[in-house]
């Protein structure tokens, strides 16, 4: 009995390998990108959360927010990046954080990642 052989060619699998290197190449661009919003999503809350953080001056929270950023390793983010305001209805005040990032992916291809986050100043207690 004669057999059929089956299988992948040469060439095929050459295209397998360069489409599953294209993406394995934009989620090595995309994923230190995401993990440095989430890396500013915990510093801006975690800031928002602390004790009288909503009675601090616009110096002070940018102090504070740069400093927490240098320990969560977020570069990204610039002063003009960080709008502390008060919140619509009179809520009390929160932190709005919109920056974008672009890195290059190949030749003259930019990934480009727009982030915003906005958290509560909920915390008005007296501690320090």
């Amino acid at each position: 009995m004669v057999r059929k052989q089956q299988g992948i060619t040469l060439m095929s699998f050459v295209m397998v390998l360069v489409v599953v290197g294209f993406f394995a190449l934009v989620a090595m661009k995309l994923f230190p990108m995401y993990t440095e919003f989430h890396n500013m999503k915990a510093a801006v809350n975690a800031y928002a959360a602390e004790p009288n953080s909503a009675n601090k001056t616009t110096a002070q929270a940018w102090a504070e927010l740069d400093r927490r950023f240098g320990i969560a390793y977020v570069e990204s983010v610039e002063r003009q990046d960080v709008k502390i305001e008060r919140a619509a209805q009179g809520r009390g005040m929160q932190i709005k954080v919109a920056y974008e990032v672009r890195k290059p992916l190949m030749f003259n291809l930019d990934v480009v990642g727009k982030f915003e986050h906005v958290a509560d100043l909920t915390g008005t207690g007296s501690g320090g």
